[in-house]
């Protein structure tokens, strides 16, 4: 038995709102050991809806619908699918009741076009919904289906699904096993070249492991079902090692770790401090460290030399070197990192310097090329540099420059 979850709303396909329904859902469909291998957005018409209803009910057994349960002549949920399985609408007196008593505490009327919402299909269940004025359903028409509905709204859905739907699946014998899932991160290295070194884990069947990548990493998503958590770790531990060990330093993390929270438990752990100077990323890369709680252990501060008159000033990068080799450039990119850690006073001085585009670019400097300068202990100073020209648009650039700057700390760390 598997489940679909099917997003109603003209805004969803529009791109104005984000569909964080369908996320929400399909992780606690795993919690509950439910697979369910379609997700389908539709917009607010009738005809292409009850196409949607045909197909998904023609291969899964769980059909779970948001979106399309408000007041308006647009929300047309719970009336197209009554009528897709020809049963007729009826009004509940205790749903048009809660209705009104919700208005009430408001201090508002109920409008009449709110009466829209008291009406289920015949045989239909009701869903309670404590914070809003939609009511969802739970259904079995009869087909070996069973039809919930949610509102929109996510957290409306959130608590009803975990008040009423979850506990309803678990009464129809769900929950016995969960779908278990572990990331794991890796930075500095493709999706296909991790690909064809740990090949050989795409064919396993529990635990299943997967590849996908997005915004300069890559992850591995380590997936089993079992009884429980502790019956699935079990599961997964033991490849999530072999995994490790094969890619190496490629390895940084797994499931919410950042580079900076990992580079920020290794300068903890050997108490030790950082300060960055950054030129293209416009203090990106401080933020990334800031968002980590406790970084003022050993974070100190940072210098957004944007104009080469900061570089000079603040940093001491040497004026002549900026007019021989440019700002950006491995010579500056070591001044910036040794001027900034001297000024702090800190362990490690980290900087960044580029074009992020989408102007700047020259044949010999095009847009995407980045310098990176460390300094550390004894103003040992290195420098390395990246091309991130495959990478489209300015901020993206900018966002992966932070991060390979942290990861370029991060290996530094651990190898020295």
């Amino acid at each position: 038995m598997s489940a679909e979850i099917i997003c109603v709303g003209t805004e969803i396909l529009l791109g104005d709102i984000l569909n964080s329904n369908a996320q929400y859902l399909a992780q606690e469909l795993a919690k509950l050991g439910i697979p369910h291998y379609y997700q389908t957005v539709v917009g607010d018409n009738p005809e292409r809806l009850k196409q949607v209803i045909e197909i998904a009910a023609s291969r899964v057994q769980i059909l779970i619908f948001t979106g399309g349960l408000g007041p308006t002549p647009d929300d047309l949920t719970c009336e197209t699918i009554a009528n897709f399985f020809r049963t007729p609408l009826v009004e509940r007196a205790d749903i048009v009741e809660d209705i009104a008593e919700k208005f009430a505490q408001r201090g508002r009327v109920m409008s009449p076009n709110n009466r829209k919402q008291a009406l289920i299909p015949q045989g239909a269940e009701i869903l309670p919904n404590p914070t809003g004025t939609a009511p969802g359903i739970i259904w079995q028409p009869g087909t070996g289906l069973t039809i919930f509905t949610f509102p929109g709204v996510p957290s409306e859905m959130y608590r009803m699904w975990s008040e009423t739907a979850v506990p309803f699946l678990k009464s129809q014998g769900w929950g016995k096993e969960i779908i278990y899932s572990r990331s794991l991160r890796f930075w500095g290295i493709g999706e296909s070249a991790l690909a064809e070194k740990v090949a050989a884990y795409f064919d396993l069947i529990n635990p299943t492991v997967a590849p996908y990548a997005g915004k300069g990493e890559v992850r591995l998503r380590i997936s089993a079902k079992a009884a429980d958590t502790t019956a699935a770790e079990s599961l997964i531990t033991p490849i999530e090692k072999q995994l490790i060990e094969i890619a190496g330093l490629d390895y940084y993390g797994a499931d919410n770790d950042t580079l900076a929270s990992v580079v920020g438990h290794l300068l903890r752990s050997s108490r030790e401090t950082l300060s960055v100077a950054e030129s293209c990323t416009g203090g990106g890369l401080g933020q990334m460290l800031t968002e980590i709680p406790g970084s003022s252990d050993y974070f100190w501060g940072g210098v957004i030399s944007y104009d080469n008159s900061v570089k000079v000033g603040l940093l001491g990068v040497n004026p002549e070197d900026l007019e021989k080799f440019g700002a950006v450039s491995a010579t500056v990119a070591e001044q910036m990192a040794i001027g900034v850690k001297n000024r702090f006073s800190t362990t490690w001085g980290l900087s960044i310097t580029g074009i992020a585009g989408p102007t700047g670019g020259t044949e010999a400097k095009p847009v995407g090329l980045v310098y990176i300068g460390l300094a550390g202990p004894g103003n040992q100073v290195v420098s390395f540099e990246h091309r991130f020209g495959t990478i489209r648009g300015r901020s993206l650039i900018r966002y992966v420059s932070a991060n390979a700057a942290l990861d370029n700390l991060r290996r530094r760390l651990l190898t020295r």
